[in-house]
Parts: C-alpha cells; structure tokens; sequence
C-alpha cells in the first residue's frame, strides 16, 4: 500500500480558503506520505500556493482540519480526539499530533517542524552564505543562550550550541557544493546556488515536513538535476518529508512519490505520477484542452516535457 494511505505524515481534511466572495480552495482532502516525495500541481491560479500557505500558518483555513503526526501514527481517533479536546497540539496514543490550522505560523515551523521556501528567493543577501544557515538554528542559540544571558557571558553551554550550528551548517554547504563560497555575501551566489542554499536554510531547522514552493522556478537543466538529486538525498538520507508546488513536469516526474491535482480549488486527481501523468482530466486542466483529439496531442507533448517518449 502506498505510504500516502498507509503512513500519512500530514491528512488535510475539508480544507476550504475563502477570500470574501472568491473560494481559492474547496473541501480538500489529501494526505501526504511520511518519507515521500509529494508533488502538487495544476494551472496557474489553482489554488497550489494557497494550500502551503495554509499548511504553514500564512492564512487560516476558513474551514477543515490539517493535522500532521510528527511521531507516531496519524490513526483517525486520535485526531478526533485532539479536536476534541480543543488543543493544538498533544501526545495521544503515542503519536505527537499538531493540529495546524489552531496553530500560529511561528509554532507551525518550531513546534510541529514544518520548513518551507518561497517562489520568491528570501535569503538574507548581505549576510554571507554561512550567516545564512547559521541564523535559521535561532531558536535553538536563543534557548541556548538563555535568552541572551549566557550568550553575552559566553558560557561553555552557549558555546557548544554556537559550534553545533557552525558544524550543522558547514555539512549543509558541502552537500550542496557551496563550501568554498562560505564567507560569500549570499546574494552574490548564481541564481541556482542561491536555490540550493534556501532548501539548505530549511533544512536547517531540522524539519519534518519540507514544502518548497517552485523550487526549480528559472533553472537550466543541469540546475534541476542538481535539484532533484539534492530533493531524493533529503528524502533517502535525512528521511525527511517533501511537499513541492512544481510546474517543471520533468522534475515532477522524476523525482515525485505522489501527485496531487488541484484545478480551480479543487482536487482533480491523486496518486502515482504514472497514474496521474495519463488522467485526461489532469491533461485537459493543465494544457487547457477539451475535446479528444487535443486530449491526445496533450498526452505527448507532457511525456515530451517528462523527457520519455509517448
């Protein structure tokens, strides 16, 4: 059985985002797999960055519920008995559970440990590119320090906090081959290594979930093998759960244990990228075809873009 069903890290329940009159995202159900790859896909204004933002605390939900099982299994009774109770988050039955729409975005990525980037780079481009990962342990150096206390006096506690993150930052940039641009100020690195080093960031902070919002926006084609060779080492090596929002099939199908479909709020399809790849409804949302005949013009032009034959 796929992990999606049978070990979900993340069930979205009835999630529904309305902005005044306009409904972005309509009764959407998923679960995301712990140790998958999961892609989410569809057209331009689908609702994709939306539902991130409602998994990260950005935007609460109008209605539905998002929990996430750090720990343990996320059965059905122990999230109905969280809801229950009325509390964000609790050990029930074993299971460390978050419910993620009671949950305030800074909680979201402390507490539950979500991490996620942006379409848009935000890194800190005058901070060199070390500065980058080391500021992202914060919460860690803060406990750390004290809150400032032991920091200012240097204690021994402080300082082996503050050489943990430089070492935890330092194998982040050999992974990802910046090394030797360490002392660099961040926005100087090529927009590639620039992307690179934001999922580095994020990984930093030592997630459960990682949701990477078009991560191989603007990349030439040795940049996104690079991405998805560093995407499937994050999953293999560090275990960790990726949610990507992605228009680059090539990438979605290479890399993705999962794909979900959103067309006009709503999910569409669900399931293997195979599967999904060959649903002519994906097709006709995401090319934007109606009729047969370029149902199947479609079908080979998004096996072209997969980089197999039709």
């Amino acid at each position: 059985m796929s992990r999606w069903l049978s070990d979900p890290l993340l069930k979205v329940e009835g999630l529904t985002m309305r902005f005044g009159g306009l409904t972005a995202v309509s009764d959407f159900h998923v679960s995301v797999g712990r140790g998958d790859i999961t892609a989410l896909i569809g057209p331009n204004g689908a609702g994709k960055t939306t539902v991130f933002n409602c998994i990260t605390g950005f935007y609460k939900p109008t209605q539905g519920r998002l929990a996430l099982a750090r720990k343990g299994a996320a059965n059905p009774a122990a999230i109905e008995a969280l809801t229950r109770s009325g509390r964000r988050f609790a050990t029930v039955d074993g299971s460390e559970l978050f419910l993620l729409e009671r949950m305030a975005d800074h909680e979201i990525a402390h507490r539950a440990r979500v991490a996620r980037t942006f379409q848009n780079i935000r890194l800190f481009a005058g901070m060199t590119v070390l500065e980058n990962l080391i500021v992202a342990q914060h919460n860690e150096l803060m406990r750390a320090s004290g809150l400032t206390f032991f920091g200012l006096f240097n204690t021994p506690g402080f300082q082996r906090a503050e050489r943990a993150a430089v070492a935890r930052a330092v194998r982040w940039l050999e992974r990802i081959n910046l090394i030797e641009r360490a002392d660099d100020p961040a926005g100087a690195l090529p927009y590639g290594d620039q992307r690179r080093l934001e999922i580095a960031r994020a990984m930093c902070t030592d997630p459960v979930l990682l949701c990477l919002d078009e991560p191989a926006a603007g990349l030439n084609p040795r940049e996104s093998a690079e991405l998805t060779a560093l995407l499937r080492s994050i999953r293999d090596e560090d275990g960790v759960s990726v949610l990507l929002i992605e228009h680059d099939m090539s990438v979605v199908m290479q890399v993705s244990d999962h794909v979900i479909v959103l067309d006009y709020g709503r999910k569409i399809a669900d399931g293997a990228p195979q599967d999904v790849r060959e649903d002519p409804r994906v097709i006709a949302a995401y090319l934007g075809v109606d009729d047969e005949a370029e149902v199947a013009e479609a079908e080979s032009e998004i096996a072209g873009m997969a980089g197999e034959r039709p």
